[in-house]
């Protein structure tokens, strides 16, 4: 089977793994490349494929082997893969590169309740000094003279904001945004489904009826067509047998016919995947579970002393359940709120920025029930934080027993500041 690889992914890699094994007049070659883009974009298996089509050795590291109890260890397996790296070059006669994936799940701070600790800052340290100085790399407890051979880092992640600062500066990382386009999405699909013949114009249909659903998601379709031929499988067979049949079984391995590759079967199993997405982004149970620390963040903030504020523009309005709002918000955005609260219905506020903002990434502020006065005061403290943000109410239906449950969902979801202006 032949896999699509991107022309500008292919061109991203090649030169920059070329270029840290030359030696190029007064060029500093940052020796880190950054691949990074929203989720189910195949950067990890584009960058595979690349691989295997420049003939490179890889050795390859998870975000999981970024942490450890015993501080230190991370920073140096890090220097010990490195240097392994480098042994292969000499041992095997090939390029060779060090592969760190999802480095922002084990290095990044997603918000301020992530844990920073001091293994962190020693991977952080130790990748910024590899970068600085990539034949000079140390094993705690001994030091070689000689230099060891340079060896390109390639990580990928979705979001390197979260990553510390000065490591992805642009002497030490170049970064590459990977967003296939439809040509390329196009490629990949057909190559998913080339086993199973499925003709490129089906291919283009089923492509432009998913415009916006990652490549991971054509390849849970052409998975899911399969469960109708396990299902039938284990009927066959029985609950009670089927493990006795699969698992060390003296008869040959079962064989399944050929699902339905059909163009409307396919939109079909398709939209039914779209269907759990939406269920799954609906629920949001998170916000529910860290609603306590949400609000804890936002009382302690509201202690603070408030600094002075220009005279009120707009005339005092008032609040659900009679609490004065404060004039600094729009009557626009007063009215939206008690909307919401007068509706029965449960607050959120929700912030994102210009650039997570293209990936419908929000972030939670805070939700609130009832309380007119608090989210009002909280909302005004959101806008002063993000004055440079998308901000959004949202109203959150609850079940008809009142408790947050499996039937809350979202009844509106309406934006009231973007940057550079306000509703």
């Amino acid at each position: 089977m032949s896999y699509y690889i991107s022309p500008r992914f292919l061109d991203k890699l090649s030169v920059h793994i070329t270029k840290n094994y030359l030696t190029l007049p007064n060029v500093k070659v940052p020796l880190i490349l950054g691949v990074h883009g929203r989720k189910g974009e195949g950067k990890t298996f584009q960058c595979e494929l690349v691989y295997e089509r420049m003939g490179v050795q890889v050795v390859s590291m998870s975000a999981g082997e970024l942490e450890s109890p015993d501080a230190g260890d991370p920073a140096r397996l890090i220097r010990m893969r490195y240097r392994e790296a480098a042994d292969l070059v000499k041992v095997r006669g090939k390029m060779a590169v060090l592969m760190i994936n999802d480095i922002d799940a084990g290095a990044g701070r997603v918000d301020q309740f992530t844990q920073y600790t001091v293994n962190t800052q020693l991977v952080n340290g130790t990748l910024m000094n590899i970068a600085d100085n990539p034949t000079n790399v140390q094993l705690p407890g001994s030091y070689e003279i000689e230099p060891i051979q340079r060896i390109p880092i390639i990580v990928t992640g979705n979001d390197f904001g979260t990553l510390y600062a000065p490591l992805t500066r642009d002497g030490r990382m170049e970064k590459f945004f990977w967003e296939p386009d439809r040509n390329d999405r196009i490629g990949i699909v057909s190559g998913i489904f080339e086993a199973d013949r499925v003709n490129r114009g089906d291919v283009e249909k089923l492509v432009d009826t998913f415009p916006t659903q990652a490549i991971d998601f054509f390849g849970a379709i052409r998975s899911r067509l399969y469960d109708e031929q396990v299902r039938n499988l284990i009927q066959k067979v029985g609950l009670d047998r089927i493990s006795l049949r699969v698992v060390n079984s003296a008869e040959a391995p079962p064989e399944f016919n050929r699902p339905d590759f059909s163009l409307p079967h396919l939109i079909e199993v398709g939209r039914s995947l779209v269907g759990e997405q939406q269920r799954m982004s609906e629920m949001r149970l998170v916000e529910e579970y860290n609603a306590t620390i949400g609000n804890r963040r936002l009382g302690e903030i509201n202690m603070m002393p408030a600094p002075p504020t220009a005279p009120p523009v707009h005339t005092p309005t008032t609040s659900y359940n009679g609490q004065s709002s404060s004039t600094r918000l729009s009557p626009e955005m007063v009215s939206e709120v008690n909307s919401i609260l007068g509706n029965g219905q449960r607050l959120g506020i929700e912030y994102v920025d210009d650039r997570r903002f293209r990936t419908n990434s929000w972030n939670c502020y805070g939700m609130f029930d009832r309380n007119g006065a608090d989210a009002i005061a909280a909302l005004e403290s959101c806008l002063a934080e993000h004055s440079k943000d998308y901000v959004r109410l949202v109203g959150i239906a609850n079940d008809p027993g009142g408790n947050c449950g499996a039937d809350r969902h979202r009844v509106t979801e309406t934006i009231i500041q973007r940057p550079g202006s306000r509703m």
